[in-house]
């Protein structure tokens, strides 16, 4: 029994200088120290000698289990070693190259100009009011006094999921639902996007985002809305811009007006960027039609109002001097890292 027990301990002692990763050696591990180790066997069967020799032989099987936990700590500390001194040849940082930059994201040139549009018209009192992009047709044309019929109606301008349903070609069901709450004096702007049927071209998109303005009160004039939309238009394009009303038609404004603002490259000289004329056309606005205050439950004999909308990716073409409105949506980080 002795010189088995040393056999054992002589082949354990060869396996664990043998072994060539830290795999190999918990196996040599169990293989003699484990549950059905070749040592934890023999120390078993010490029930089997005579009572004389038991503590002799137990002595024995102490010792080469020492001696072969000794040899398993000793490799495991060689293995761990030459395992570190391998990783970190592999894995050298090189102090000479370049720190990796890190890439912190901004404002789209759109989301930019929006900030802009409201920090304006919030300064002068105005509350920002959102709402739906799936809209009734009721809010999108009939309150806006656009009646069945209407070329605004046809299913080549608006995109319809049914007969009482589409996606929204203005942000002025905004204004619609805000009046019908009927919670006067109404001072609010209506950012969002909305849907046309239009061919995508250098000025045109079928998804484009609108900023409606409106405000309802007792005693507004047009008056009001030219002050409002001038001192607007100097806190977006320079102290020096002037505006410009000429008369239009809106459905449910009346009167109406484009407004144009002075080129604020040349200073209405006339250049390029103006094409020649001095001014840049910016949005329609005018006096809310009393027929629509009456539809929103608004007595048109008591109260006024006046209304605005501004093409969002408009205001950014101009302001940032773009071109082309399908830059903004292309992705490319050459064009927007610009702003």
């Amino acid at each position: 029994m002795n010189e088995q027990l040393l056999k054992i301990t002589e082949e354990a002692l060869a396996k664990i200088d043998a072994c060539k990763d830290l795999d190999m050696l918990n196996d040599v591990r169990v293989e003699y120290l484990g549950k059905k180790g070749h040592i934890t066997a023999a120390m078993k069967e010490m029930k089997n000698i005579p009572p004389e020799e038991r503590p002799a032989f137990g002595q024995m099987v102490n010792v080469a289990r020492d001696k072969v936990e000794a040899a398993l700590e000793a490799e495991k500390t060689k293995l761990q070693r030459a395992l570190r001194e391998e990783k970190l040849k592999s894995e050298v940082i090189d102090v000479t190259l370049p720190a990796k930059k890190a890439k912190v994201g901004h404002g789209h040139p759109c989301q930019i100009a929006l900030d802009e549009v409201e920090r304006i018209f919030v300064g002068m009192g105005y509350d920002v009011v959102e709402g739906p992009e799936i809209e009734w047709q009721e809010y999108n044309f009939t309150k806006l006094n656009i009646p069945e019929g209407h070329p605004a109606r046809d299913e080549q301008d608006t995109f319809y999921i049914n007969d009482e349903i589409l996606l929204r070609s203005q942000t002025s069901p905004v204004q619609a639902r805000v009046m019908e709450q009927g919670k006067l004096p109404i001072r609010m702007i209506a950012p969002g996007r909305v849907f046309r049927s239009d061919s995508i071209d250098a000025t045109h998109s079928p998804s484009f985002h609108q900023i409606e303005g409106l405000v309802v009160d007792k005693h507004i004039t047009m008056t009001d809305l030219k002050g409002t939309l001038d001192e607007f238009a100097k806190e977006l394009f320079g102290p020096e811009t002037k505006t410009r009303f000429r008369p239009h038609h809106f459905p449910f404004t009346e009167p109406s007006a484009e407004v144009d603002v002075s080129c604020f490259k040349c200073g209405g000289k006339g250049c390029r960027f103006c094409k020649g004329e001095g001014w840049i056309e910016i949005l329609g606005c005018g006096m809310v039609h009393p027929h629509v205050l009456e539809m929103c439950g608004i007595d048109p004999e008591k109260y006024t109002g006046f209304a605005f909308g501004v093409g969002l990716e408009r205001i950014a073409l101009l302001k940032y001097e773009i071109d082309d409105m399908r830059l903004l949506y292309e992705n490319d980080q050459r064009f927007l890292n610009q702003f």
